[in-house]
């Protein structure tokens, strides 16, 4: 892989370019896909020195490839290139999102930091990980003023998403950093993406991903990888290896070819989305729309009336679960994504039976807006009290930084 340091570029840049320097020097344009699960070698001397050094450390082993739940060439040009994307020094990818929190997870209990305090809302499956404690750990529901109350010497993990699934809301990262002390702070961007925010430079240590959404972008390919110092992910790559929570290297290689694409993907999309939640805002069936300060192609909004006519009524836009597609999905969290959320957290949380989550996709926005204008068909109107919240567009920009320009308000 690449062997000589390369300087930090606009986020535009890397995401066309990390993970593949090397390949010109190779005679190569298109990065390769290497399949093998297992690699010949004569020194198995050689061999036991370099496992060994897997064991103390979890680094990638140098030299050749080894065997396949140790690591794949493929897979670590998607790593090297989202953790420069996240301006992190490595990252650790996996089967899944949840693979990947589980191994995060798992870390801290094996140094018998079994407890977890976190802020809902969260992902209904995250959630219900915590909850239910199926890896052993215990976890406090906090909200972000309480997390430094609610610290224990055996808090192994401060876990937040900002946005957060399903609701958009927004967490102060760099103050929730201060609270955790010297605990860790685990900050899941799935929605916002390294385009819109790297919460590392806010003071997070990790950073989550369920890569099956923005990262790979076309709703082909499932993954997960945490973004982290190089320490933390020799653990992770000890606890995939023994897990076996590995990523196979076709994903690897859809994931690398979605990052290139991504600067450009999530501002269309965001423009796409913030041009909908104006006019949602403004539509009397509309109880209340929620996008988020920071932008991004996401929207949620509650409806006057059965919500599930409205998943029922649309024709271009895909009623499916998941999200971070070139093309529209819209679901009802409270029937599936945070179905598995007991349903008094469910709504404490915000996430209430009338709200309907929206990720918004790249066709034209006024075929978008006719087909939703379309499925709110006929249901009821609000009266004159009914609020937005405020929202934000990102205004085109280079890296992480962005612009952002309120919009007007529901009237």
């Amino acid at each position: 892989m690449e062997t000589t340091p390369v300087p930090m570029r606009a986020l535009a840049t890397e995401a066309v370019h990390a993970g593949r320097d090397d390949l010109a020097r190779q005679g190569l344009h298109a990065p390769p896909i290497d399949l093998s699960t297992t690699y010949p070698s004569y020194d198995s001397r050689g061999e036991a020195a370099r496992i060994d050094a897997f064991a103390t450390t979890g680094a990638d082993p140098e030299g050749p490839p080894v065997y396949g739940r140790l690591g794949n060439p493929t897979v670590a040009r998607f790593e090297t290139a989202l953790a420069r994307l996240e301006g992190t020094e490595s990252a650790v990818a996996f089967a899944s999102g949840m693979a990947a929190l589980s191994a995060v997870l798992l870390v801290r209990a094996s140094l018998g930091l079994r407890h977890v305090v976190a802020v809902r809302p969260l992902y209904g499956c995250s959630d219900h990980l915590l909850t239910a404690g199926l890896l052993g750990s215990e976890v406090t529901w906090t909200d972000p003023a309480g997390i430094a109350d609610a610290l224990r010497p055996d808090t192994g993990l401060v876990m937040v998403e900002s946005p957060a699934n399903p609701t958009l809301a927004e967490v102060d990262l760099r103050a929730v950093a201060h609270a955790c002390g010297s605990v860790p702070l685990l900050a899941d961007n799935t929605f916002a993406t390294p385009v819109l925010q790297r919460p590392v430079e806010q003071g997070a240590r990790l950073v989550l991903h369920s890569a099956t959404k923005y990262l790979g972008g076309h709703g082909d390919v499932m993954a997960g990888v945490v973004a982290c110092d190089e320490e933390f992910a020799g653990r992770l790559r000890q606890v995939r290896f023994a897990t076996g929570g590995v990523l196979h290297p076709l994903a690897g290689y859809l994931l690398l070819r979605g990052l290139s694409t991504l600067p450009v993907r999530v501002r269309a999309a965001s423009a796409n989305a913030a041009e909908l939640a104006r006019r949602l805002a403004a539509d009397p069936r509309v109880a209340r729309v929620h996008y988020p300060r920071i932008g991004g192609a996401m929207i949620a909004f509650e409806v006057h009336g059965d919500p599930h006519e409205v998943i029922a009524g649309v024709r271009l836009i895909t009623p499916a679960v998941s999200l971070g597609s070139v093309d529209t999905l819209i679901q009802h969290p409270a029937s599936i994504s945070h179905r598995i959320v007991n349903e008094g957290d469910r709504r404490n949380a915000g996430v209430s039976d009338g709200l309907l989550r929206m990720s918004v996709g790249l066709e034209d926005v006024e075929d978008l807006w006719t087909d939703l204008d379309n499925a709110l068909g006929r249901l009821p109107l609000g009266g004159a009290g009914n609020r937005a919240t405020s929202h934000s567009v990102p205004a085109p920009a280079d890296g992480p930084a962005v612009a952002t320009a309120l919009l007007r308000s529901q009237r």
